[in-house]
């Protein structure tokens, strides 16, 4: 399976973006995934994940500020970030627990 990412751009302190992940396959809806991020000079770290039923889970770093969803109708896994801070600046990927793939990430860029 490929998975797309997108929605990634430019923003200010305190606003809002959602990034999209769109696999190739229908069969997408079984697959658990994972929103991960790499900010410049640093390790990629966990954002969140949501499995095939829906059940979500967030680093301690996003908590009630980032919601994933899914629609698996569209193949397609959502990162909703509001509430966004200069430190949130990364590339974001999303990846296939089950496949283990990732996409090819989007950049979200913060500004204070």
């Amino acid at each position: 399976v490929q998975l797309q990412a997108s929605g990634g751009g430019l923003v200010q302190a305190g606003g809002s973006l959602r990034l999209s992940c769109t696999a190739s396959i229908s069969t997408f809806s079984s697959d658990p995934i994972g929103w991960y991020r790499q900010a410049p000079g640093k390790q990629r770290e966990f954002v969140a994940t949501i499995s095939s039923g829906g059940s979500t889970n967030y680093a301690d770093s996003v908590k009630g500020r980032f919601t994933i969803s899914r629609d698996n109708a569209k193949n397609t896994v959502y990162l909703q970030m509001n509430s966004l801070k200069p430190e949130d600046t990364a590339v974001y990927y999303c990846k296939s627990l089950l496949r283990g793939n990732w996409g090819q990430g989007t950049l979200v860029t913060v500004s204070s």
